[in-house]
């Protein structure tokens, strides 16, 4: 029998889950630079776990985030020009290209693993700059929104 007090208890608010979205994207950077690494130095079976790992944990992001924005819809950036300026400009090709990952990921990762090793590296010249792309800049659109000017949350 297990006491109430050997149960730990996970308990967080949906508005939570923006810290959630930016660790997650967080380990998808070090998952993809990860299997870059391991590929780049013949290891195809770390290569092919890493980024295995990252489409997981990409596929995790993507659900947290769409159930963040149902609920938070969007959070408005406060900072001054020239701060509001750079952010933009990194947040504008972040959602055009992330909007490309879905599509491109899963294309090249069902290459890799059927082994079409020329279509694979050829689509894995876009997919990986861009998905780490996109990771990376997660994770600084989080830190500026939240962090640099946490009135931006709203109380969020």
């Amino acid at each position: 029998m297990i006491a109430s007090a050997d149960v730990l208890l996970l308990a967080f608010a949906v508005e939570d889950l923006s810290t959630v979205n930016a660790l997650l994207n967080a380990t998808a950077t070090v998952l993809l630079l990860s299997g870059y690494y391991a590929i780049k130095h013949g290891r195809e079976q770390a290569h092919k776990r890493a980024m295995l790992s990252a489409f997981a944990v990409s596929i995790l992001f993507l659900a947290s985030y769409v159930v963040y924005h149902l609920r938070v819809r969007s959070v408005h950036f406060p900072g001054p020009p020239p701060i509001s300026y750079v952010y933009y400009a990194i947040l504008v090709p972040h959602v055009i290209l992330a909007a490309t990952v879905p599509a491109l990921a899963p294309v090249t990762i069902y290459f890799g693993l059927t082994d079409q090793r020329q279509r694979h590296r050829r689509l894995a010249r876009f997919t990986f700059p861009i998905w780490l792309f996109v990771s990376v800049t997660g994770v600084i659109v989080y830190l500026m929104l939240y962090h640099l000017y946490p009135a931006a949350s709203g109380g969020v």
